[in-house]
């Protein structure tokens, strides 16, 4: 895979990048974008709450290998069928595994934090990734420098932060500081797996090859992570760990999130991010109803400003007349 270009991939290639071309991208979100992006939005509060209820039943690494292989399988043969090809030598494969590390670092980061948090607190602190991109691209993309609005989205989310992490360490025998610092490590991550893509022009690759090298390097590791924990393989699963892992599978790591490339290849990705701001609303309503965690006024009030946080570090300066 490494090195420039590969002829033999030529035909395949070829095809791909014309039905690419072919695509027209809306400047606005009709109704189909609408209902994809609720859809997705609704499915990402589910699934951290999914994830929780069947750590019980699945340990955490295993039952994210499971998910992720499974995943990976389902893109492999997606991509055959659609004659994108995943293997040509582009010049993208050290920053690939550089983003697929980074991705399964991160999805590590939630399913261990699921262990000691809830899946609303894991989700508020999930979502502050925005900050470390807005933080960190402008050291690799100079026309990307933070603006007046933007440091002040980044000093709340901030506030937020300390004020939501405080409320895990006063916990005591409650605490959740530990799955708390392991979400907001996950946070951070995500960002960088941004950063990663952004800075190093994998945006240029197939949408299907990016989510790829993010799939496969987990499906790699996680096992030999589980197995290094000592978890359990028990392979009887009850009901609900069956619907569980095929839901997570299926449309978690397969569906959605193919589904939300491929939204970004043709609405305009600042109107596409305001929808971002449900997921954790559904987690906090998923999470109480489910699996009966208690919200916080604390929680509620670093949610709402991790939310305005991430509107103001997104607010495109006005054209000057």
């Amino acid at each position: 895979m490494a090195g420039q270009g590969d002829a033999a991939a030529a035909p395949q290639g070829a095809g791909y990048h014309r039905r690419m071309t072919a695509a027209v991208r809306k400047t606005h979100l009709d109704t189909l974008a609408v209902s994809l992006l609720l859809g997705c939005c609704l499915f990402w509060g589910l699934q951290q709450v999914l994830i929780k209820a069947t750590i019980a039943e699945i340990p955490p690494m295993f039952q994210a290998s499971l998910r992720l292989v499974g995943a990976t399988a389902l893109l492999w043969a997606w991509c055959a069928w659609r004659r994108v090809p995943l293997f040509s030598r582009d010049g993208s494969l050290g920053a690939g595994l550089l983003a697929g590390a980074l991705f399964a670092a991160e999805f590590a980061c939630i399913y261990l934090g699921l262990q000691y948090t809830t899946a609303s607190r894991l989700t508020v602190f999930l979502y502050t990734s925005p900050f470390w991109v807005a933080l960190l691209v402008p050291l690799w993309v100079g026309s990307e420098k933070l603006r007046g609005l933007q440091w002040a989205g980044l000093l709340c989310a901030f506030v937020a932060v300390v004020f939501a992490l405080r409320e895990g360490f006063s916990g005591g025998a409650a605490s959740t500081a530990h799955g708390d610092l392991l979400a907001l490590a996950a946070g951070m991550l995500w960002g960088l797996t941004t950063v990663v893509i952004r800075a190093s022009g994998l945006t240029k690759i197939a949408p299907e090859k990016l989510l790829f090298y993010q799939l496969a390097v987990s499906a790699v590791a996680f096992p030999a992570v589980s197995l290094a924990l000592g978890e359990a393989w028990v392979w009887h699963f009850s009901a609900f760990g069956m619907v569980s892992l095929a839901v997570q599978t299926v449309i978690g790591a397969f569906a959605s999130y193919l589904a939300w490339m491929w939204m970004l290849g043709r609405y305009p990705a600042t109107k596409i991010s305001v929808f971002v701001f449900l997921t954790p609303l559904f987690a906090l309503l998923f999470g109480a109803l489910w699996l009966g965690e208690q919200v916080t006024p604390v929680l509620l009030a670093a949610l709402a400003m991790v939310a305005a946080g991430i509107v103001l570090v997104n607010r495109k300066p006005r054209a000057s007349a």
